[in-house]
């Protein structure tokens, strides 16, 4: 008899085609060790997904150890993940026991894996391939029986022909490929997702938070591109539940980026600028501000996720930052 259990995806909401396609992926690949790279926007739920692979498989029991490749420097990464010994460097006043071994027997999720750094994806290559690995420092190897689960928002394909990414790495990691739709190509998901997130805001609450969603509201949500995915839905809807005294979510209650036309670069609103007098230079910094901001906000002012969602370098979205003194107390009115 198998020792995987009952199949259980209850952090997972929808019922799209989309999102059946990729729960149908989990179900299979939930029954082997194979390495998963998962693929999608940011905020579309890849770490959920993880979850998911994990704990439907014979591993539920062990450990699943997140990483997150982008956050920690390239520096400090090879010790986080193999450990290292006392003096290996300088402050390793003591030994440390790295995530790959506290993950022995389970799971190790590597997220944003394409931001790791051409030398430590030569070493994370050579422990896959021997189930070993050495710690800073250290002389002696230490066996590891882990599976490894890996996401990234970038196309790494194209990182390899840039030279930025291994080709044998991706390869590694790319034996069953799982893509995670963006929340605009699930749509008929959204009453669904709303419901979700109302549950988990009602768990952890002392009173009654829900609200009613007016039609007028789905149809605007439904219209909206979700640049952020199903983070951005869910910070809203949290959102609304504080903000909104009544039981009724109007149209009136939405922030207006969501009610306003949905491509914001149509012809009326460019004339609206130019019958304000405004000039391209005052304006195209306007907007830009008004991007950045909206980034943050959606974000939480985590300055690498509103990167991500703005398809900008986390340093260039710093110095922009700077440049228009744009502070977490501001509000920006366009």
């Amino acid at each position: 008899m198998s020792s995987v259990m009952t199949f259980c995806c209850d952090d997972i909401a929808g019922e799209s085609d989309a999102i059946k396609d990729v729960l149908n992926t989990v179900r299979k690949v939930s029954r082997s060790d194979a390495s998963v790279l998962i693929t999608g926007e940011s905020g579309t739920g890849k770490e959920l997904v993880a979850r998911a692979i994990h704990s439907n498989s014979h591993r539920s029991r062990e450990p699943m150890i997140v990483i997150n490749c982008g956050a920690i420097p390239g520096e400090l990464l090879e010790s986080e993940l193999f450990g290292h010994e006392k003096g290996a460097f300088t402050g390793a006043h003591r030994s440390r026991t790295g995530r790959f071994e506290l993950a022995h027997k389970g799971t190790v999720f590597l997220d944003e894996i394409g931001d790791m750094s051409p030398d430590l994806q030569v070493k994370l290559l050579r422990a896959l391939q021997e189930r070993k690995i050495e710690r800073v420092g250290g002389v002696t190897s230490t066996d590891i029986d882990i599976r490894i689960i890996s996401a990234t928002n970038k196309d790494l394909p194209v990182a390899i022909s840039e030279g930025i990414f291994r080709e044998d790495l991706f390869y590694r990691l790319n034996v069953i490929p799982l893509h995670v739709p963006p929340l605009r190509k699930r749509i008929t998901d959204l009453p669904l997702l709303i419901a979700h997130f109302q549950n988990k805001i009602q768990s952890r609450s002392h009173g009654d938070c829900r609200k009613e969603y007016s039609d007028d509201v789905i149809t605007a949500l439904s219209s909206y591109v979700w640049p952020g995915n199903i983070r951005e839905l869910e910070n809203l809807v949290e959102r609304l539940s504080v903000m909104v005294e009544g039981d009724v979510v109007d149209i009136v209650d939405l922030p207006s980026h969501i009610t306003s036309q949905s491509d914001p670069f149509d012809m009326a609103s460019a004339a609206a600028v130019l019958e304000k007098g405004i000039g391209f230079n005052d304006a195209v910094e306007a907007y830009q501000k008004a991007l950045i901001v909206h980034a943050l906000e959606q974000t939480d002012w985590v300055k690498a996720r509103a990167a991500e969602m703005l398809k900008m370098n986390r340093t260039t979205l710093v110095e922009k930052i700077k440049k228009m003194n744009i502070e977490q107390e501001e509000e920006i009115l366009f």
